[in-house]
């Protein structure tokens, strides 16, 4: 992956149609990893050979664009734009929000062991990958590393908030969540649940609730644009500390995303039903999962524990993940090629 400053928008090449189907399968793998609470769609970005450009292209939007416009025409201003590029990774994207967030929905409450475990093979692998992008490891890389990575940590361990549906608890938001989305390993998704937004979110997505989506997309929107230029500037003058950071954001994640965990307590989402609020990781062998049996009389629900901490499976996944990210980078070489 080349360093920012070296990358031009303009001497792009025109993709072929093979590379632009890619691109939106990119997209909807980015989009998927989002909206698990714990894994993020930069990771997909980074390890798929696209995250400079995304950077790049997301930086690039600015007044001078209508300028263009004017003087230039459309066609100009949307090479500018790299319009193409954005419309085909975007549109990956919202196929896989759209048809994916009530499948992922249902896995992380019946197959969490088996979700989580693909997830932590994947990022274990983008950690390797990703950390072979510094061009050198030097003191100031490894203390980036070692910040990143517990920042990272304490993100994970925060307790989420109570929900707020309000519209402009929602805006802000998709603004703070945004900047976790294009960060690679800090998942906008564990965002929004320390936000208490996620399931709101989740919930305005599967069903069709137009205002809730765009004011969260609005927000998301005006992060966006903001957020990338800061990315820019560090990935232009800090390349390989920014790189040793987001390596580190990997490294931290992990916590969120091992396999085996222990509710601690429930909560009630929007639709009245019961779901994990505050859980810690365990060992395989000390895995029990809650299953609701009944609701009693108190309204509180009651548990028998389930103690099948499927390992073998569980491993059989994480290698898939793991060799998931290997094969897609080896696919992008070739298709480079």
């Amino acid at each position: 992956m080349s360093i920012y400053y070296n990358f031009a928008i303009k001497k792009i090449k025109m993709r072929t149609q093979k590379e632009y189907l890619l691109l939106v399968l990119k997209g909807m793998a980015m989009g998927a990893a989002d909206v698990v609470p714990g894994v993020s769609g930069g990771t997909i970005a980074f390890i798929s050979g696209i995250y400079e450009e995304l950077i790049s292209t997301i930086g690039g939007v600015n007044l001078s664009l209508l300028k263009t416009l004017k003087e230039e025409g459309l066609a100009a201003a949307w090479k500018a734009l790299n319009g193409n590029f954005i419309v085909a990774l975007f549109l990956g994207i919202f196929i896989s929000i759209a048809s994916l967030a009530k499948i992922i929905s249902v896995l992380l409450v019946t197959q969490p062991v088996i979700l989580w475990s693909f997830f932590f093979g994947l990022v274990v692998a983008s950690v390797l990958f990703v950390g072979k992008q510094v061009k050198k490891w030097k003191t100031t890389t490894i203390i980036s590393l070692v910040l990143g990575s517990a920042f990272a940590y304490y993100i994970t361990i925060l307790p989420p908030l109570a929900q707020s549906d309000s519209t402009f608890y929602i805006f802000i938001s998709g603004m703070i969540a945004i900047c976790a989305m294009i960060l690679p390993g800090i998942s906008g998704s564990f965002i929004l649940l320390i936000l208490g937004s996620y399931q709101t979110v989740l919930n305005a997505v599967k069903d069709r609730e137009i205002l809730t989506i765009a004011t969260f997309m609005a927000g998301c929107v005006v992060g966006l644009l903001a957020f990338s230029k800061i990315l820019k500037w560090t990935f232009k003058n800090f390349h390989d500390v920014t790189v040793a950071v987001l390596t580190g954001f990997l490294i931290g994640s992990l916590n969120k995303i091992w396999p085996w965990k222990k509710i601690d307590s429930f909560r009630l989402n929007s639709h009245d039903e019961w779901v994990a609020f505050l859980e810690h990781n365990v060992t395989p062998s000390s895995y029990d999962v809650p299953v609701l049996e009944s609701i009693s009389t108190t309204g509180i629900p009651e548990f028998y524990q389930n103690t099948d901490s499927q390992i073998l499976i569980a491993l059989l996944f994480s290698l898939f993940g793991f060799a998931l990210i290997f094969g897609m980078e080896a696919i992008a070489n070739r298709i480079k090629k």
